[in-house]
């Protein structure tokens, strides 16, 4: 019993260093950059609620974060009638993150029902719920388990043990980076880079990603290829003032994009270009056109910054108009100054510069080894067909209704990857909500597939098929 306890002990001591605890519990992290989208992440919640016919349902959220689901979930609820508004609410969050928005949070739901924090990991959630719950909602939740919990693993035993802790007919909202579209991530494909700033975060980003990070690109036919001049080069060797033809499998250009994108907001966060931009709240949505992705930036100038060479430093405030106790800028013009000037940060961190090493050490460290797109939304919802279907219940998680899969595209960055790359990816979240139905439940087991059918392969709809009948008769 002692050797148990001492081995669990030393895996969670494991899972707390490869959770990088003290960079994601980071109060510039959790109550600012990864507290956006609270309605987003919070309107499957709802969704589901609504869908119950519980009168005092049970709600789990999984990694929390700095509570923007937490805080617009207790806002709807205020709308409510009171009988509707009998909500328990429990949060699931690393050891030791912590963060004071997410607090506040908890106290306002605790106005229109109950909340209670326990902290815990996303693998373990089948010990820290000993009884079902009516709803499971998480953000990101997949790619945590896979960057630090064993891999594809433990994602799949994570898409066993939900149907054990959801009662039959309960939901599990799940919101997540869009992939691709495709049957695969690791289809090959050629992408052209021109721009100099990508050119350098290539050769500055991919090696150690490759080398270090959690990711499925392993096999033979997922090297990455680059050429300059025409002559195959290392990736580690790529000249920014050439233009760079490269091959690698589509999903690794997608994480190489969203790690560009990673990066460059916490670059600005940090203040060490000389300015930070409002990346939320209201002034971060000026929008000259919405659709377009088009808006205009309001951003602070941060004292001086000696390693920037002068030019840069001044064109910012050239180029932008006062606007209250800070500044604004056009978006496009902005994105081409600020990529000029992270440009200059990563020169700086080749160089050595010890303040641009510490910002790019803190991104890498929370970020720079994670991986998102492990799945496209075929092999996503495949599996949680048959890894569910596999657990010790008779029930099958899978989507119900059309509009229980719904994609939300993020049209700012897709007009900054536009004007930046010759065949950019598209960049957006996938939301999907799926029910833990009964197997016996012939009718909603029939709708679920007619659902998925226009998402799903034909070969990921048989494998369906077959992990729900089991062998039985239903039709």
């Amino acid at each position: 019993i002692d050797l148990t306890m001492e081995c669990r002990m030393h895996l969670i001591e494991e899972r707390v260093t490869n959770f990088a605890r003290e960079h994601k519990s980071d109060a510039g992290y959790l109550d600012v950059a990864a507290n956006a989208h609270g309605a987003e992440k919070g309107q499957l919640m709802l969704r589901a609620l609504t869908r119950l016919q519980h009168a005092r349902p049970r709600v789990v959220e999984i990694g929390p974060g700095g509570g923007a689901a937490v805080a617009y979930l207790a806002d709807q609820l205020a709308e409510q009638p009171a009988d509707k508004r009998n909500v328990r609410l429990t949060l699931i969050e690393a050891p030791g993150v912590v963060s004071q928005s997410l607090s506040a949070a908890v106290e306002r739901f605790g106005r229109v029902g109950e909340c209670e924090l326990r902290f815990g990991f996303a693998q373990d959630i089948g010990e820290l719920l000993p009884e079902p719950v009516d709803v499971v909602s998480a953000s990101a939740l997949m790619h945590e388990v896979y960057s630090y919990g064993d891999g594809y693993g433990g994602l799949h035993t994570m898409m066993r043990t939900l149907p054990r802790v959801l009662a039959p007919g309960g939901f599990f909202a799940y919101r997540d980076v869009y992939a691709v579209h495709g049957p695969t991530l690791h289809g090959r494909v050629t992408q052209a880079y021109s721009s100099r700033a990508w050119l350098m975060f290539l050769r500055l980003f991919t090696p150690q990603y490759l080398a270090e990070g959690t990711h499925p690109y392993h096999r033979a036919d997922d090297e990455l290829v680059a050429r300059q001049h025409s002559r195959i080069v290392a990736v580690g060797d790529l000249d920014p003032g050439t233009h760079a033809v490269i091959s690698a499998p589509v999903g690794l250009f997608r994480e190489i994009q969203r790690h560009y994108l990673t990066l460059r907001d916490h670059v600005w966060r940090s203040g060490i270009l000389g300015f930070v931009p409002h990346l939320d709240g209201d002034l971060a949505a000026d929008w000259v056109d919405f659709r377009a992705g088009h808006k205009r930036v309001h951003f602070r100038l941060d004292g001086d910054v000696e390693w920037l060479p002068g030019p840069h430093r001044m064109m910012l405030p050239a180029l932008s108009e006062p606007y209250a106790d800070h500044r604004t800028i056009d978006g496009d013009i902005f994105d081409a100054v600020s990529d000029v000037a992270l440009l200059a940060f990563m020169g700086a961190v080749e160089s050595g510069d010890r303040a641009c090493w510490r910002v790019w050490e803190q991104w890498l460290l929370r970020e720079g080894r994670e991986t998102y797109a492990y799945m496209t939304l075929d092999q996503l919802l495949c599996a949680f067909v048959v890894h569910s279907a596999g657990a010790q219940t008779d029930t099958v998680m899978l989507p119900v209704q059309g509009d229980d899969i719904t994609r939300v595209d993020r049209h700012y960055y897709n007009r900054f990857l536009t004007r930046q790359l010759a065949n950019p990816l598209r960049d957006a979240k996938q939301l999907v909500l799926l029910r833990n139905v009964p197997r016996d439940d012939a009718v909603t087991m029939r709708q679920a597939l007619e659902a998925v059918a226009g998402w799903c392969s034909k070969t990921s709809l048989a494998r369906m098929y077959t992990a729900i009948n089991k062998g039985d008769n239903w039709t």
